[in-house]
C-alpha cells in the first residue's frame, strides 16, 4: 500500500497543473448540477436533465478558458489567500457572463432558467473558494499541532502578525506561536491568526508558568533601549532565550520573516537613543576634502572610514601597518561601486616611519587627519612600556609634526578615558599624546583637537569578546574584581560623536563624549551568560582573578585640573586643561624619552612618565586610591 500511495502521490505532484484543472472542471459541473437541484427543489426532471447535459460541455469549456486566463491552475492551494479568492470571483463572473451570452443570444434558448445563471455563479465561487480554504486551514491545523519551539511573542502589532503568518506558511521554521503579550487593553482576549493575545506585561509570570514557552520574541521594531531593557529585566528571572526582530525600516518595507529573527544581544541592551548629529555641519567639514585616517583597519578607524565616506570627501587615505585589516576595509569601501564618489588610497605604513609619512603627506596632501592608531591594551603595555612610548607618544608627535609641515587644517586625536588620572603605562602615554597634539595647535594653520571616550563594544580588545569566547568553550567567565566598572559605547555612536566633535572644534580643546552610566563588569558578564542561554553562577561560573597591572576599579572622564564646559551637543562636553605642557617642555620630554627608548631602559621609563604626567600614579603608589569621578566636578559653563 505504501508503494501505491507513493506512486500516486508522485504522479499527482508531477502532473499537478493537470489535476488542478480537472478538479476545477469537476467543481464547475457539481456547481451547475446543484444550481438546477436547488432551483427545482428536487431531483432533475427529464426536461431539465436534458438542458443540464446539453449545455454542460459549453459551460466546462468556458470555465476552462477563464481558469487558464486567470492563472488559477498555477496557484498552490496550501497558500490560498484573498488574492486567490479575487481570482476565483473574477473567473466565475467572466465565465458566467460569457455562458449567458452563448445560451441566450448565440443558441437563442429562452427556456434555460435564468436563476440558474446566478445560482451556478454563486455555488461555483463557494465550492472553488472553500476547497482551497479547507486545504490551507487543514495544513495550518496539522502544522500548529505538530511539535516545534513554543514561542511567546511580545507585541501584537503588524510585526507580530507578519511573523505568525510566516510561521503558519512555513512549517520548516519549526516554531509554534502560543500567544501574544501586549499592553494595549483593547487587544486582550482577541486573537491573530488563531493565536491568543493573553494581555499586558503584568500577566507575564502567569502566562509563562501556564504555557511554558521555549523562547520569547520581542516583535516591537520601534522599541528603544529603555523598552528593550525593561522587557529583558522582566523576563530575565525565567531564563528563557530572548529573540528580537529587525528595525522599523524592515517593517515598513514588509521585510519581516522568521529568518530575520536573531538572539537579543548585549548591544541591544546598551543601545542608547540615536545621536543627534548636525549632518550639515559635518558635511561642510569633510565634503570635497582629502582626509587621512591612521589605524584605518582597526575597530574605531574602520568605522571612521565608513562614516566619513558618506560625506563625500575628495579622497580618503587609509593608513595602517597591518595589511589584512587594511585590505578588508579597502575592499568593503570600494565594493560600494558607483555610490562611492571618493578616491580611496590604502597605504601600508607605520606612524613611526618618517619616510613613509613623508611620502603620504607629500603625495595625498590631507586637509584633515584622524589619528586612531595606538596601542590600547592596558596589561599588554604594562609588559611592553617602551613600545607604548614609541607608538603612542612618538607616533603622535610624528603625525602632528608632518601635519604642521604640510599645512593640514585639522588634526583629531582619538584618546581614551584611561588618560585621566592614569594608573597604567598605556593611559600615561595617551595623556602625553594629548599634550603633544594640543601643544602645536595654532602652529601654521593647524587646529588640533582631542576626542576622549571609554570602551567600545565590539572592538578587538573588548572584554565582551573574551566573555563570549569563554562561554563558547564552556569555561568560567573571568572578571578581575567584583566591583570593577567601565564606560561602554557602541562603535557607530562613538564615531558619530567623534565627527561631531571634530566639526565643532576650534582647536586646542579636549572633547569628552557623554558615556552614560558606568556598567558593572560582573553585571555585564551575567547578562552575556544569560543571553547565551545559560544561568550565571550555575551553568557558567564567574571567577574573580584580581585587578591586573595598571587597571582601575573605576574609569574617569575628567580630572581636577580641567575646566568642563557644555556644548550645543547634549552628548559632548569640552575640557580645557589648565596645566598643559609648553612646547619647550614637550621638546624636553621627547628628548628624555628618545634616550630611554634608545637605551631600552625600562627602569628609567616610569619616573620619566610620572614627571611628565603629574597625575600618573601606579596602583602600588596609592593603595587607598579613590576614583576622581566621585569628586564633584565644578558647575559647567557654556563653551564659547
Amino acid at each position: 500500500m505504501r508503494i501505491v500511495y507513493k506512486y500516486l502521490k508522485d504522479l499527482i505532484i508531477k502532473n499537478r497543473r493537470f489535476v488542478v484543472v480537472l478538479i476545477h472542471l469537476m467543481q464547475a459541473g457539481i456547481a451547475n448540477y446543484l444550481a438546477f437541484a436547488i432551483r427545482l427543489e428536487a431531483v432533475l426532471l427529464h426536461e431539465y436533465l436534458y438542458q443540464f447535459a446539453s449545455y454542460l460541455s459549453v459551460l466546462l469549456l468556458v470555465r476552462l478558458l477563464f481558469c487558464l486566463l486567470s492563472g488559477l491552475y498555477k496557484d498552490l492551494w496550501r497558500y490560498a489567500s484573498i488574492g486567490d479568492l479575487i481570482k476565483i470571483v473574477w473567473s466565475a463572473t467572466g465565465g458566467s457572463i460569457v455562458f449567458l451570452v452563448l445560451v441566450m443570444y448565440v443558441a437563442q434558448d429562452t427556456t434555460y432558467p435564468r436563476s440558474i445563471y446566478i445560482l451556478d455563479w454563486l455555488l461555483f465561487i463557494i465550492i472553488s473558494g472553500s476547497s482551497r480554504l479547507f486545504i490551507r486551514v487543514f495544513r495550518d491545523y496539522l502544522h500548529f499541532q505538530s511539535s516545534g519551539k513554543r514561542l511567546l511573542i511580545i507585541g501584537a502589532g503588524d510585526a507580530g502578525e507578519m511573523i505568525v503568518r510566516d510561521m503558519k506558511n512555513n512549517p520548516a521554521y519549526n516554531y509554534k506561536p502560543i500567544g501574544f503579550i501586549d499592553n494595549d487593553p483593547y487587544k486582550a482576549g482577541h486573537s491573530i491568526h488563531g493565536v491568543t493575545i493573553f494581555g499586558a506585561e503584568n500577566k507575564a509570570n502567569e502566562v509563562i508558568k501556564e504555557h511554558c514557552p521555549d523562547e520569547i520574541l520581542i516583535a516591537i521594531p520601534s522599541a528603544g533601549h529603555k523598552t528593550i531593557k525593561r522587557i529583558y529585566d522582566l523576563y530575565k528571572p525565567f531564563n528563557i532565550p530572548l529573540k528580537i526582530l529587525p528595525g522599523m525600516r524592515d517593517i515598513l518595507n514588509g521585510n519581516v520573516s522568521v529568518s530575520k529573527i536573531r538572539p537579543l544581544s548585549l548591544e541591544d541592551l546598551l543601545q542608547r537613543e540615536p545621536v543627534r548629529a548636525d549632518i550639515q555641519h559635518i558635511r561642510q567639514y569633510i565634503e570635497g576634502k582629502s582626509v587621512m585616517v591612521t589605524g584605518a583597519g582597526g575597530s574605531i578607524g574602520s568605522e571612521l572610514c565608513r562614516q566619513i565616506i558618506k560625506y563625500k570627501p575628495l579622497s580618503l587615505v587609509l593608513f595602517d601597518r597591518y595589511e589584512n585589516s587594511l585590505y578588508e576595509i579597502d575592499l568593503e569601501l570600494k565594493g560600494r561601486g558607483s555610490k562611492n564618489e571618493t578616491e580611496i588610497f590604502p597605504v601600508v605604513g607605520d606612524i613611526l616611519d618618517t619616510r613613509s609619512l613623508e611620502y603620504v603627506f607629500s603625495r595625498y596632501k590631507p586637509t584633515a587627519v584622524f589619528h586612531a592608531a595606538a596601542h590600547k591594551h592596558v596589561p599588554m603595555m604594562e609588559h611592553n612600556p617602551i613600545e607604548a612610548v614609541k607608538n603612542n607618544i612618538f607616533g603622535t608627535k610624528n603625525l602632528v609634526d608632518f601635519s604642521v609641515r604640510y599645512n593640514v587644517e585639522n588634526f583629531i586625536l582619538i584618546s581614551t578615558d584611561k588618560a585621566v588620572n592614569p594608573t597604567s603605562v598605556m593611559g600615561a602615554t595617551k595623556k602625553v599624546a594629548e599634550y603633544v597634539a594640543l601643544s602645536l595647535n595654532g602652529i601654521s594653520q593647524l587646529k588640533s583637537t582631542v576626542v576622549r571616550f571609554g570602551n567600545v563594544l565590539g572592538s578587538s580588545g573588548s572584554v565582551v569578546r573574551l566573555f563570549r569566547k569563554q562561554i563558547d568553550e564552556g569555561m568560567p567567565v573571568t572578571v578581575t574584581h567584583p566591583d570593577v566598572r567601565r564606560f561602554f559605547m557602541l562603535i557607530p555612536e562613538a564615531v558619530q560623536l567623534v565627527l561631531s566633535a571634530a566639526a565643532l572644534g576650534k582647536g586646542g580643546e579636549i572633547f569628552v563624549l557623554n558615556m552614560g552610566e558606568q556598567v558593572k563588569i560582573t553585571d555585564l558578564a551575567e547578562n552575556i551568560i544569560r543571553l547565551s542561554g545559560f544561568l550565571p553562577h550555575e551553568d557558567i561560573k564567574i571567577e574573580f582573578t584580581g585587578l591586573r597591572p595598571g587597571e582601575k576599579l573605576y574609569e574617569e572622564l575628567f580630572d581636577e585640573t580641567e575646566d568642563v564646559y557644555e556644548t550645543e551637543h547634549e552628548k559632548l562636553n569640552v575640557v580645557v586643561p589648565r596645566n598643559l605642557l609648553s612646547s619647550r617642555q614637550i621638546d624636553y620630554y621627547m628628548e628624555v624619552f628618545r634616550h630611554i627608548v634608545a637605551d631600552n631602559c625600562h627602569e628609567c621609563l616610569l619616573p620619566a612618565l610620572k614627571s611628565a604626567v603629574k597625575s600618573f600614579k601606579r596602583q602600588e603608589d596609592h593603595l587607598d586610591y579613590l576614583p576622581h569621578f566621585m569628586i564633584k566636578i565644578p558647575s559647567r559653563h557654556k563653551y564659547p
